[in-house]
């Protein structure tokens, strides 16, 4: 997760497991107009084989659609769009559920699904480096029932909520940016994933481009500082949203308290 940073450094403020795993969650957001319910990515999924549950050390306490439902009243029905900034299995991976026979079918039924053309071109034929990462079950069977619109390079999903793509972590990775009464929120994907990557340097070793990932964060961490932005880091597992501030040598977050928020 931290490339070529040492492990003596990373390991301070992320402290690995037996194994050398980090905690990370995958932090879904949905948006609530009142004529769309629009969910923006869906984790990992269900999927999973036990072997590789404890692989990757999976803990999940209840199904997407489960804690959507406690936190928001929103049914999976319900959703109207679903959005992935890219197709890997983390980002991706609730797509689909697995039906009573076995087959994976669209876990949001009647939702449109929502990702650019050039990462669905780049998950049907990734490279050896990142074929991992794309498992065909999370939107072969939404291209075969009409429920995958591909999208182009930069889109609207309706007025105020934008996807622009951002190459570092691969060429069609996207950011999304909602904007509502002049405030911004902006999910950075795995382009700046946790907090700790906040640090110019701190970039994964999944990226494919990661001169191009640094290049990126020297343009929209000082905006998102100077603008107040309200930065969500989608693996964040403490404190995922948050707002920035410039420090001496690096930017701090703030993070986010719905309370503060009121009072402003």
């Amino acid at each position: 997760m931290f490339g070529v940073v040492p492990r003596k450094l990373w390991s301070q403020v992320c402290p690995p497991d037996d194994e050398n795993r980090i905690r990370m969650n995958m932090n879904c957001v949905l948006v609530d107009t009142g004529a769309e319910k629009v969910l923006i990515e869906t984790g990992i999924g269900d999927k999973w084989p036990d072997k590789h549950a404890r692989m990757y050390g999976i803990d999940r306490v209840r199904p997407l659609a489960e804690t959507l439902f406690m936190q928001t009243g929103v049914s999976a029905d319900e959703v109207s769009i679903v959005i992935n900034t890219h197709l890997h299995f983390d980002h991706a991976g609730g797509n689909t559920k697995l039906s009573q026979l076995g087959n994976a079918v669209a876990a949001f039924p009647n939702a449109r699904y929502l990702v650019s053309r050039a990462e669905l071109d780049h998950a049907e034929h990734p490279t050896e480096r990142d074929r991992a990462s794309y498992l065909p079950d999370n939107w072969r069977p939404l291209l075969e029932t009409g429920q995958l619109e591909p999208q182009e390079a930069n889109y609207e999903v309706l007025p105020g909520l934008t996807m622009e793509t951002i190459a570092g972590h691969n060429r069609s990775m996207q950011c999304w940016r909602l904007q509502r009464d002049g405030r911004t929120m902006f999910g950075f994907a795995d382009l700046v994933p946790t907090r700790a990557h906040l640090r110019l340097p701190w970039i994964m070793g999944y990226d494919l481009y990661p001169v191009e990932t640094l290049a990126a964060k020297k343009r929209l961490l000082p905006e998102a500082a100077q603008n107040n932005w309200l930065c969500l880091f989608y693996h964040d597992a403490d404190e995922p949203v948050c707002r920035l501030t410039e420090g001496e040598k690096e930017f701090v977050p703030v993070p986010y308290r719905a309370e503060d928020e009121e009072l402003q």
